[in-house]
């Protein structure tokens, strides 16, 4: 399994970024709250990370979050690859205002992308 995040992986295009967050469905689970929408369009399963500045004021302390993120996505995106048959663009934002250990983030991960291959 090629566990690389690509740059066509990572969701960048603002129309379908619009799409996402006016038409997409979403669910919460803390810290996260993600954001999905099918799509016939991308290629691939396109991801977008986000770390809210209201919660977490240093931009080192969120791009310190969002590396923890981005990494716990491309250790476990191959449990939405497996099940999932039509591709999903998804969107990830940290909303907890402190910042999180990496395991924590990495089960929360692992659920989230479960319940999102379930919900092919």
């Amino acid at each position: 399994m090629d566990q690389r995040l690509p740059k066509n992986e990572r969701l960048h295009s603002k129309k379908l970024i619009k799409e996402l967050f006016d038409k997409g469905s979403s669910f919460f689970l803390y810290p996260f709250k993600v954001f999905y929408l099918p799509v016939d369009e991308a290629a691939n399963h396109q991801v977008l990370f986000s770390v809210s500045k209201r919660k977490i004021k240093k931009a080192v302390h969120r791009n310190y979050v969002k590396r923890r993120v981005k990494e716990a996505y491309r250790l476990n995106k191959s449990l939405i690859l497996d099940v999932s048959s039509k591709n999903k663009i998804i969107a990830l934002v940290y909303i907890a205002p402190e910042v999180r250990d990496f395991h924590f983030i990495q089960n929360k991960v692992r659920k989230i992308l479960k319940r999102l291959g379930a919900e092919s």
